[in-house]
């Protein structure tokens, strides 16, 4: 399938496409249709205050000179373009934001071109560099995602910014979306990079400005509901949260089925989040009515959770967290201080300005159900209403004072048990890619402390870095790990170039506590794959990245491109990004090396001043955290 699409895709001008989102929900009363806005003066479309609408048509600020840096391959790949389409002018055009599409579609004429900008709670929305083109179905796959260019320019959401967007950042969105793909993680995705050299934008200095032609099944975000239920508009809530159900969920039928349980009983945790619980595994009496919109609360949360236990599971950290960085269809999004983990430390986080480290790595699962808890709260009259959330007087009068005290019961309760949910699902995933990682086919229960924990708390005490030690350990031999000497002299690998960190250790008590792990690792994999030792070597690549887009990395192309005219270093590094299980790429050897070997050590983010001392077993405190 993905040599037929990357061979046979569409050009930009077949693919096809729609405006669902904007024929079902409310425009900005300002300018109800495109043709209004189109013909507006650029001036008018600037920053104001939107009410009772969910977009507004505009049209991106016309740049000068614009030289495209860079394409996604995977991307063309998966939105269903053809190879070569890319070097169309009619796509550089678009995607550089000088272009505005009428298209015809089954008799009528759709406005195609730039039109919506949703975004964030600040008072109102976002902070307006968003600008989103159309709606594109891959004629494959038939995944149907929404194409937006992020610095496009002003909006009415750009409050006081002037929704632009600098090189710096661009690139390292650019890069890490693509690179949160290709390991699997739940991401918004990047099309292209596309440099405005004529577009000065001044951040702590005058820098050039880009744009990112970037896509996703969703933009929307726990944050657009924040804004509604904080201006009690209750009917928009209602029909933006059927709006998710039913055209970007595919439908009420695709949510997860309906779990009775009774008041202060957890929900059983099933694999399948599809299934219905048998009666009788529930108690009868007391149930708790979970009508369409708890289950569409739930798909949110279940979603969401697996995107932080990937997160965890691969190092990374978004570093702002806000419900507005938080997608209602459970993806990676908005990267501003993001950073993979160097050296493990659960305290850190890449957000110089996150003194309370509240947005840290230890931090991510419960800041996430803190937020899907916003949504709750945003969700309550819908959820507390029961079987009655459609009858005609609630609708049209909302929630009356006798039916007040049930109702705030029901979506408390509701919103507790959706709670225990998020956990059992956050650690399900945890457990099942933490599990792929170490080249486990199956799970114990002992794993959890044996293997994960105690892994982790080694990884802390002796600073060593995270991913390369799933990378290094994916190739070591088990019949070279049999005697105690063997597996003491297999540690060393899994230092830095200088050694181990930590204090209180000597080379041979790191070495020896790293022994120790490596024998109840060598057990249980023989446990599970017996002597096809090669066919777990090769499972293991396949899920621990030799490659990933780390910040020293990111910063040195930024540099290269932006001070130096170096071009070629941007596609090499989202090559590696695309594949980032391979050995080898085939590019320049000495720089692949150098960018898959040791983080120079002035360079690694562990030696940031927001390091405080650990509070012990990384994993566990996570746990811990979900129940505050």
């Amino acid at each position: 399938m993905a040599s037929h699409l990357s061979t046979h895709g569409s050009s930009l001008a077949d693919l096809p496409k729609s405006n669902v989102f904007t024929s079902k929900l409310p425009p900005d009363p300002a300018f109800e249709t495109p043709e209004s806005s189109h013909k507006a003066p650029r001036e008018t479309l600037g920053p104001r205050m939107v009410k009772g609408a969910l977009f507004t048509y505009v049209r991106p600020e016309p740049t000068e000179g614009s030289e495209l840096l860079g394409v996604s391959s995977k991307a063309m790949e998966d939105l269903g373009l053809k190879t070569g389409e890319e070097e169309t002018a009619q796509f550089q055009a678009l995607v550089a934001g000088n272009e505005i599409w009428w298209n015809e579609d089954k008799g009528g004429h759709l406005p195609m071109g730039p039109m919506l900008r949703r975004g964030s709670w600040a008072g109102q929305l976002g902070d307006g560099r968003a600008i989103s083109l159309f709606e594109c179905t891959n004629p494959h796959s038939s995944t149907r995602y929404e194409l937006q260019l992020k610095g496009a320019g002003k909006t009415p959401y750009s409050r006081f910014a002037d929704g632009k967007a600098v090189l710096r950042s661009s690139i390292r969105e650019y890069i890490v979306s693509e690179a949160l793909n290709a390991l699997g993680i739940p991401t918004t995705r990047a099309l292209s990079l596309t440099l405005l050299p004529k577009s000065k934008v001044l951040r702590e200095r005058l820098e050039p400005g880009a744009i990112v032609a970037r896509f996703a099944q969703s933009w929307l975000r726990i944050g657009t509901f924040d804004l509604l239920r904080a201006r009690g508009d209750r009917e928009l809530i209602r029909k933006l949260a059927t709006y998710v159900a039913e055209d970007v969920f595919g439908g009420w039928e695709n949510l997860p089925a309906i779990i009775s349980v009774r008041e202060g009983q957890s929900a059983p945790e099933t694999n399948n989040p599809r299934r219905q619980v048998p009666r009788d595994e529930v108690q009868e009496h007391q149930e708790v009515e979970e009508n369409r919109f708890a289950r569409l609360y739930r798909e949110i949360t279940r979603r969401n959770a697996k995107t932080v236990a990937a997160w965890q599971a691969y190092g990374f950290m978004n570093g702002v967290l806000n419900t507005d960085n938080t997608s209602i269809y459970g993806l990676s999004l908005d990267y501003g201080p993001f950073a993979f983990m160097d050296n493990f430390d659960p305290q850190y986080t890449p957000n110089h300005d996150d003194a309370m480290l509240r947005y840290s790595y230890k931090n991510q699962p419960s800041i996430i159900w803190w937020n899907l808890v916003r949504l709750g709260e945003s969700f309550g009259e819908l959820l507390g209403a029961g079987k009655k959330v459609d009858d005609e007087s609630f609708i049209k009068d909302g929630v009356t004072e006798e039916m007040e005290p049930e109702l705030i019961k029901r979506a408390e309760t509701i919103i507790d048990r959706t709670g225990e949910e998020f956990k059992a699902v956050f650690l399900n995933e945890y457990k099942r890619l933490m599990s792929q990682r170490l080249g486990l086919k199956t799970q114990r229960d002992s794993d959890f402390q044996n293997l994960f924990s105690e892994m982790l708390d080694t990884l802390e005490a002796l600073e060593l870095d995270f991913n390369h030690f799933f990378r290094r350990l994916s190739g070591l031999s088990i019949s070279k790990l049999e005697t105690e000497e063997q597996r003491i002299e297999a540690a060393a690998i899994f230092f830095h170039a200088e050694g181990f960190g930590g204090i209180g250790y000597t080379d041979a008590s790191a070495k020896g506590r790293i022994a120790k792990w490596l024998n109840s690792w060598r057990a249980r994999v023989l446990e599970d794959w017996g002597d096809q030792d090669d066919e777990r070597q090769k499972a293991m690549k396949a899920v621990n990245p030799n490659f990933i887009p780390r910040g020293w990395i990111l910063d040195e192309v930024i540099e290269r491109v932006e001070r130096k005219g170096d071009r070629e270093i941007l596609g090499r590094v989202m090559q590696m990004s695309l594949n980032p299980f391979n050995d080898e790429w085939g590019l320049l050897k000495e720089e692949e090396e150098r960018f898959c070997g040791d983080v120079p050590k002035y360079k690694r983010a562990m030696m940031s001043d927001t390091l405080t001392p650990s509070l012990g077993g990384a994993v566990t405190g996570n746990v811990a955290n979900l129940a505050a």
